[in-house]
C-alpha cells in the first residue's frame, strides 16, 4: 500500500474495531490509476481495501460497514458485480454516495469499519 498522501493513516485501530480511510486507485508503488478505466480503478481499490484490513489484523468477512462514494451512479452495477465477487459471502452494510468529483480525477473512493 502506498504511503497515505496527506496528515493521516490509512487504518486505525480502536476499540475492537478497524477504521478503514478512503481507500483511492493507487497501487502500492505510488502509481495513480486516474487514468485507468472504472474496472481497474475498482479493483485496486478492492486490493488496498484488504490491505488495510490485513494490516490491521483482520478481513473481509469482519467488515461491519462500508462506503463508496463514485463519480458517475451509471458505473454502480459494474462496481456491483466486482464487489460481490470481492466480499464473497460477506455483508456489511453498504452506502453508495454520489459525489462531482474526487481528488485527482479518481472515479470512486471507499472507506470501511470493520472487527478486529
Amino acid at each position: 500500500m502506498a504511503s497515505p498522501g496527506g496528515h493521516y493513516s490509512h487504518v486505525v485501530v480502536a476499540n475492537g474495531m478497524a477504521f478503514i480511510s478512503g481507500q483511492l486507485p493507487i497501487t502500492a508503488a505510488g502509481q495513480k490509476l486516474n487514468s485507468a478505466s472504472f474496472e481497474d480503478q475498482a479493483k485496486q481499490v478492492l486490493i488496498n481495501l484488504q490491505t488495510a484490513l490485513e494490516a490491521a489484523g483482520t478481513k473481509i468477512e469482519n467488515l461491519v460497514q462500508v462506503r463508496v462514494y463514485i463519480t458517475n451512479i451509471n458505473y454502480w452495477p459494474l462496481f456491483n458485480t466486482i464487489y460481490a465477487q470481492w466480499a464473497d459471502t460477506a455483508l456489511p452494510a453498504r452506502a453508495v454516495v454520489p459525489v462531482p468529483e474526487l481528488h485527482h480525477g479518481f472515479l470512486l473512493e471507499i472507506e470501511a469499519l470493520a472487527l478486529v
